[in-house]
Parts: structure tokens; sequence; C-alpha cells
């Protein structure tokens, strides 16, 4: 396979996987050995937004990284629909490929829902999890339910992401706190998987079903229950405007009352670029506790 963008070698020095996926593809990033951490990503990220992630911990850890269908170098088949549903499909038919078992969950943004679609139904598989600015139940507060009529609505919603790629060119961008760190190559790579109108539609889906996947969402936290003896690390940007107040927060802390939690003060949505550093010591400390 070849790559469908370029990307700075020395940004994200990994070497492509890809699983073949009806008549597209799954691309993921697979480093190192020893204990597995799946790591899963949001809206409009792909694999890269780990990189730094990954480079600390590969010799320790097996770190996984897919791109959803859709997303960063993955190719989705016809008639994809890019709902959540689909795409924590697609992430359970990856862990399947690979055959993990007993591995780290991490999730962020949409990788919540994804992820933990996955985890309640399989919770021998699981290890632990990392949880950042996610949730897994139907929105109940006033700024996600704004977000997604508006990034998600038709037609602004639409026009903005399909003709002007609102989410990949300005929220993203403003979903970091430390503002150095927005350089033209991270830019760069977040925008470069949408360069057409078609492309971009992923990215409008997702905002759109925060609304849409309620039933979804709300069986999703029927079943957080069964994690309850899960070990978790919760790490918590404050700067986040996106809907992930603490009080989210005190819901990841309600259902894995296995958790030690770190309040990032300095990191905003995108908690791993944020504060890389954190996310990767969350994932060693909890393989030191289980």
């Amino acid at each position: 396979m070849i790559r469908p963008f370029e990307i700075d070698p020395a940004e994200y020095p990994f070497t492509d996987h890809w699983m073949p996926y009806r008549d597209g593809y799954i691309h993921y990033v697979d480093e190192g050995q020893g204990t597995v951490v799946l790591l899963l990503h949001g809206n409009p990220t792909w694999s890269y937004l780990y990189r730094n992630v990954i480079k600390e911990l590969r010799t320790e850890f097996r770190v996984i990284a897919p791109d959803y269908p859709g997303f960063g170098m993955s190719k989705a088949p016809d008639g994809y629909r890019f709902t959540p549903q689909e795409q924590s499909k697609a992430v359970h038919d990856l862990i399947q490929h690979l055959d993990l078992k007993q591995f780290i969950l991490v999730v962020q943004d949409w990788g919540g829902p994804i992820g933990l679609n996955f985890a309640v139904r399989h919770r021998d598989k699981l290890r632990g999890i990392v949880v950042m600015n996610t949730w897994a139940w139907p929105a109940t507060i006033l700024p996600m339910k704004l977000f997604s009529l508006a990034m998600g609505g038709w037609p602004i919603g639409r026009w903005l992401q399909t003709k002007r790629n609102f989410f990949a060119k300005v929220i993203v961008p403003h979903g970091i706190y430390h503002a150095e760190k927005v350089t033209d190559r991270l830019r760069q790579a977040y925008t470069a998987p949408f360069p057409t109108p078609k492309s971009r539609i992923p990215t409008w889906v997702f905002p759109r079903y925060i609304r849409k996947a309620r039933k979804w969402l709300a069986d999703i936290e029927s079943k957080l229950p069964n994690l309850s003896d899960l070990p978790a690390q919760i790490v918590w940007g404050t700067k986040d405007s996106a809907g992930f107040p603490l009080e989210q927060m005190a819901k990841w802390q309600s259902y894995l009352p296995l958790n030690e939690t770190e309040i990032l003060e300095d990191a905003s949505h995108y908690v791993q670029e944020d504060r890389p550093d954190r996310v990767a010591a969350a994932i060693r400390t909890l393989s030191n506790r289980i």
C-alpha cells in the first residue's frame, strides 16, 4: 500500500500496517513488544495524534493505533456511512484480526464510545483503561448539544465541515492549549486526510451523531457497570470548552471506581498533543498496577 499523503518521518517514524476491510482498508501502527496498548482517536484525528505517546512507549509495550475508515490513511469501503456504530465495529474487527487479548484500552473524544462499546461486552479482554476527555452516554449537558447542532447540523454544519474543512483547520488547533505546539507541520497532518468535500463527510457525521446516536450511547452507559472492577487511569484536561467539564470526569470516576485521576490544568481537549508525557505516564502507572 502507498500512503495517501506525505507525513514528516521525524514526526511519524512508524511502519505502516494495512488490514483489508471489505473493498477498503484500515491503516494502523503496531510498534514494539509486550503488554498490548490499543490507542483510539476521535474526530477529526488519526493515529498521528498519539505519535509522541507511541515513540515514548514502544520500547516497553506493543502499541497499536488504528485510523478509523475515512480518517487518517484508512480507506472506507463502499457504502460506509461513518457512524460511530460502524467505527466501533471496525475496531472490533481489527481486534479480532490481530487476536488481541488482555490489553490496555486508551480512549479520548469519540474513541470513548467507540472503544467502550467493545469494552462493556468483552470485559475479559481488557487489563485496564485510560480515559481522557470523553464520554460514553447520551449528551445531557448544553455545550455538547449546542456543539452537535452547530457542527453536525444542516446546512451550516455540513457546509463548515465539507466546504471549509472547519474541524481539521480550526477546531483542532483551538483544542490544543499549548499554542506553540500548533505548527504548520501539525496543521498539515490534520488537514491532509481530508482534501475534498466528499472526504470530509466523516468529520460532519461525528458531531451529528452526538444527538443521532442517543439510543446507542444509552445502551453503552447501561452496561458500564460491567467495568466496575477494571483498573483505570483518568487524565483530564481542564481547558476543554467542547463539552467536557469536570462533571463529565466525575461520571467516569463513579463508573470506574478503581481509578486514579490526574487533572491537567495545562491541557485542553487534545490531551495527547498538550501532555503526551502524562498520557504515557498514565499507561505505565496502569501497567504497574495490574
